[in-house]
């Protein structure tokens, strides 16, 4: 066994983050604002972390598309179980509505993103190859133009322009077209789905290949950003994570707790410590595809839950009902929106929230799924893509606590579904309490 494949990823991130700010740090603390760095980081380092960012995203387009499609589709079996699929798809909106709008409530009373000046902010849109007169919001819309534009007459077009603000317009014709394929005779659609089913397994393995670059990637882009910034940027980086995990706990220990005791009724401690071991896995692997197993495991054998529900539940839970996941976009989106100084108004924040519950609907469960979606959102506000550069080092701490509450989310929806259904939790009060 190689000494690569013997130790895991989230520890050789962890290394490549730590060489690269201890680089970064030194380089800046020696070297400072000399051209010989300034040139060294423009035309080596970041270009080299840039190789890692350019494999993930040259597959956005076909991820959010055969993602957002598969979805809705696997939803569409609510025709056919009826209640149980439709208080899933109610509950998922539901939760994932609170969890984002928590974390952009959060985001906007820490401000992580503030307090950059000018000269440093061209300094950064200049190492990521932009000028400042690129970074700005799309045109103001107004009236039903805002709605006109989300249907795209072109959706070919739509796709070509993703990343000059039509990014929305593919998915709402993802979407469409999801709902349309539910309508549709199973039969009929059986290619169709067969075909985004093997699009969507590529993409997860081109995903998959790139993070085998990502500790380079990591340690290429920290050091960009040390070398130029030095200690200002850390700092700015720790309020934005501590505002993530804020808004994780919260979610995981207060909003889940509420909906355990006065919907499920059962204590939030008894379900907690009985799914443990799934939360452990969760943590430790960052992917809600490999803990499914441990999930419908744990479902039936320690909370009780039929088999039938927990299959379902859990397995469209998996894709669809990312609560932590949408938390976090929404909390990376206004943090970098805040750090390139692009303004926000309450509309733009609204946008957001709704692209963020989407993003988490088509949003991959495997580490550093979440990547291409949040560069998805980015661009739809005039934020440039390569700024999530910014947050690469902290994503892999970050991706491991949300995957517990994307986890825990959907073994609470179970519970919930469960309980509509006439089948409480084991220790779970009576109905007519």
């Amino acid at each position: 066994m190689s000494p690569r494949a013997a130790t895991p990823l989230h520890r050789r991130i962890l290394y490549g983050m730590a060489a690269g700010l201890a680089a970064g740090l030194a380089a800046n603390a020696l070297w400072g604002d000399s051209e010989g760095l300034q040139t060294f980081v423009r035309t080596v380092t970041y270009p080299a972390g840039q190789i890692f960012l350019r494999l993930i995203f040259m597959v956005v387009i076909p991820l959010i598309v055969s993602a957002l499609v598969l979805g809705v589709a696997e939803l569409g079996d609510l025709r056919r179980l009826g209640r149980v699929g439709l208080r899933t798809l109610l509950f998922t909106l539901l939760l994932s509505s609170v969890s984002v709008a928590l974390g952009v409530l959060l985001v906007n009373v820490t401000r992580p993103g503030d307090g950059l000046s000018e000269t440093e902010k061209a300094g950064l849109l200049e190492m990521l190859g932009q000028s400042a007169s690129q970074v700005q919001r799309p045109p103001v819309k107004e009236g039903l133009q805002i709605v006109l534009d989300l249907i795209p007459d072109n959706p070919l077009r739509a796709m070509v322009d993703a990343f000059k603000g039509e990014m929305l317009a593919v998915m709402v014709f993802a979407l469409v077209l999801g709902v349309a394929v539910t309508l549709c005779d199973a039969d009929k659609v059986k290619p169709l789905l067969a075909l985004l089913r093997a699009v969507y397994e590529v993409v997860m393995k081109v995903i998959a290949l790139a993070m085998i670059l990502a500790p380079y990637g990591v340690a290429a882009l920290l050091f960009s950003l040390t070398a130029r910034f030095g200690l200002d940027i850390l700092a700015r980086l720790s309020v934005y994570v501590l505002t993530v995990l804020a808004g994780l706990a919260l979610h995981q220990f207060g909003v889940y707790s509420l909906v355990l005791a006065w919907v499920v009724r059962v204590s939030p401690l008894v379900f907690f410590s009985r799914i443990r071991e799934v939360m452990v896995t969760a943590f430790s692997t960052s992917s809600g595809n490999a803990t499914l197993p441990l999930s419908i495991r744990a479902a039936q054998q320690e909370l009780g839950i039929p088999r039938p529900i927990a299959g379902f539940v859990l397995t469209v839970g998996s894709t669809a009902n990312q609560n932590g996941t949408a938390l976090y976009e929404g909390v990376t989106v206004l943090f970098l929106a805040q750090f390139f100084g692009v303004h926000l108004d309450l509309a733009a924040q609204l946008t957001v929230v709704g692209m963020s519950i989407l993003a988490g609907v088509g949003t991959a469960g495997i580490p550093g799924g979440s990547l291409p979606m949040v560069g998805a959102l980015l661009v739809s506000i005039g934020v440039p893509w390569e700024g999530i550069g910014i947050i690469l080092g902290v994503d892999r701490l970050l991706d491991m606590c949300r995957t517990v509450l994307n986890v825990t989310g959907d073994l609470v929806a179970a519970a919930y579904v469960s309980r509509s259904e006439g089948h409480p939790l084991r220790g779970a009060e009576p109905s007519s309490s």
